[in-house]
């Protein structure tokens, strides 16, 4: 059987692969304590690799306390390897309540079978790229939530693609990856279209975009709910200097309040701003004006009688995706999300 499995094309290190393809063959019991391993010559003959090349990966199994060899007779299984031995990187883009919830229901599920070492990009792509440059072959999973970098699978592909995972953010180029990811284009449609009965009463639907960082499918699907029925809308950027930086078209009225107008807000710090703005023009939130938020919090349940949210569930995005590393399972899942209708509309 067939143990060691070289990518010519993949971008991690063929020694690290080596690494890989025994720690992988030990998890899944192919190979047991005591067992031979192939000898260096062979794994050099069969794969096209330097007799060094396979000699660095038998010596950093050996450091690492996987394997042991007998002189003259070759190298063998020392260890079994359980999940508390391997170790998880996860990069996030940023941490925030929503964030800090899928995590830490992430390591509840993973209950301790793995260490897990969490980063940040904090939407910076050469941030990004050297989290993914620096400790590509140093982890035996990856979980890279990618945001929406352009070009952005030109970087993952470098990850060894059995061994990372996608989170929250997606786009074309990364559908044949694995991993929980947020389809924000059809769930503000679907979530405006179930709440549409009590959005009929305003005259006009406004999504206050808050920068770059933020999905673009938000808009994407604003805007084909407004189209199909016939709502006046309007988009309007909070930060309109990170969108001349990146060459987005750009709305410049200022935030004003009117009566009337139906505002989705995916952004917390406009949130504050409009409910301030409405208190001081004496407005009353669900009647003069509505509010839709984005991603759901306790606050939330509490805040003017409390404020109706478009929202994923976090936790539950965690717990599969945990749950999908330790079955090994090999998919891609939406994570359905959901109109929480409250006062505000």
């Amino acid at each position: 059987m067939k143990l060691i499995y070289i990518n010519q094309k993949s971008h991690l290190p063929k020694y690290k692969q080596i690494v890989l393809s025994i720690e992988n063959s030990i998890m899944d019991k192919v190979l047991k304590i005591n067992d031979k391993l192939p000898s260096i010559n062979k794994i050099k003959i069969e794969n096209n690799l330097s007799r060094d090349t396979v000699l660095q990966a038998y010596n950093e199994l050996k450091k690492r306390g996987i394997i042991y060899s007998i002189l003259g007779k070759g190298y063998f299984v020392k260890s079994n390897i359980g999940f508390s031995q391997q170790r998880f990187i996860v990069i996030f883009d940023e941490l925030n309540y929503f964030k800090e919830n899928l995590f830490y229901s992430f390591l509840e599920t993973i209950d301790n079978k793995a260490q897990v070492d969490i980063f940040f990009h904090h939407f910076n792509v050469e941030v990004f790229e050297k989290l993914i440059e620096e400790n590509n072959g140093n982890y035996s999973k990856y979980i890279v939530m990618p945001s929406n970098f352009k070009r952005v699978n030109q970087v993952i592909s470098k990850l060894p693609k059995e061994d990372t995972y996608i989170l929250d953010q997606i786009n074309e180029e990364l559908f044949d990856c694995y991993g929980i990811y947020q389809n924000f284009e059809k769930d503000i449609f679907i979530a405006l279209e179930l709440g549409k009965n009590l959005i009929d009463k305003y005259q006009k639907l406004i999504l206050v975009f808050p920068n770059s960082k933020e999905p673009l499918g938000m808009k994407i699907g604003f805007i084909s709910f407004c189209e199909k029925y016939n709502k006046p809308f309007e988009v309007i950027y909070s930060n309109v200097n990170d969108f001349k930086k990146n060459n987005f078209e750009t709305n410049l009225r200022p935030l004003k309040i009117a009566v009337g107008e139906l505002y989705i807000i995916p952004n917390d710090r406009d949130l504050v701003e409009i409910i301030e703005k409405s208190k001081n023009q004496n407005l009353k939130i669900g009647t003069d004006v509505g509010i839709i938020s984005y991603n759901d919090t306790s606050l939330k349940k509490i805040v003017e009688n409390g404020i109706t949210t478009i929202s994923t569930d976090f936790h539950k995005m965690g717990h599969l995706l945990a749950k999908m590393i330790l079955n090994k399972e090999k998919t891609l899942i939406e994570n359905e999300s959901n109109l929480i209708v409250r006062n505000s509309v």
